[in-house]
């Protein structure tokens, strides 16, 4: 009962951060690998594969949860969450990246582990997709950002609007280009 666990969503200036947790089937996935490397096709089909044969878990930290305890912190939590729900006893978690939450489970940090072990493989597929398709729908919500195609990053077309139009909800106010939006925002306002 091995555990891979990915996050997505630390960069972004808008959003959430996501994270996954997947314990995989005893078959395997075939074509695992880290979510970045794959398209964006791939990806949705791995994910509903991951989905219906292995034992998966979403965890979340809020824009508002980021902005108090900063990303590091906010993304520890959705890790957290993201292997409580998967709702059974793990012997250990593998963790992408160089350092593993505070938390009752064994676990190991593994740098570069996305593109190494299948579990965090398909934790990260999970992990990106299910934030794409939250900032896709945020952008049908707040239009004009291009959070469809940036996901929240600082693409130029975000970097405009937000200066145009100012920050929403879903922006991470302790991140800087957004702090800047707001103080400009009440200065004019």
């Amino acid at each position: 009962m091995i555990a891979g666990v990915d996050e997505a969503g630390r960069g972004p200036l808008a959003g959430p951060v996501v994270a996954a947790a997947v314990i995989l089937c005893a078959e395997g996935i075939a074509g695992l690998n880290d979510s970045k490397k794959l398209s964006a096709p791939r990806r949705e089909l791995l994910f509903a594969q991951i989905n219906a044969r292995c034992t998966v878990g979403v965890g979340m930290a809020s824009v508002e949860e980021i902005d108090r305890l900063n990303i590091l912190w906010a993304t520890m939590l959705a890790m957290e969450r993201a292997v409580a729900a998967l709702g059974v006893a793990v012997s250990e978690v593998l963790v992408d990246g160089n350092r593993c939450p505070k938390w009752r489970w064994p676990s190991r940090a593994i740098i570069g582990g996305d593109a190494i072990e299948p579990c965090i493989s398909a934790a990260s597929i999970i992990a990106k997709v299910t934030r794409d398709r939250m900032m896709i729908e945020a952008d049908r919500v707040h239009p004009g950002y291009g959070w469809a195609s940036n996901k929240g990053y600082g693409a130029a077309v975000h970097m405009a609007a937000l200066e145009r139009l100012g920050p929403t909800p879903m922006h991470r106010r302790s991140f800087a280009p957004v702090a800047r939006a707001f103080l400009l925002q009440s200065s004019v306002g």
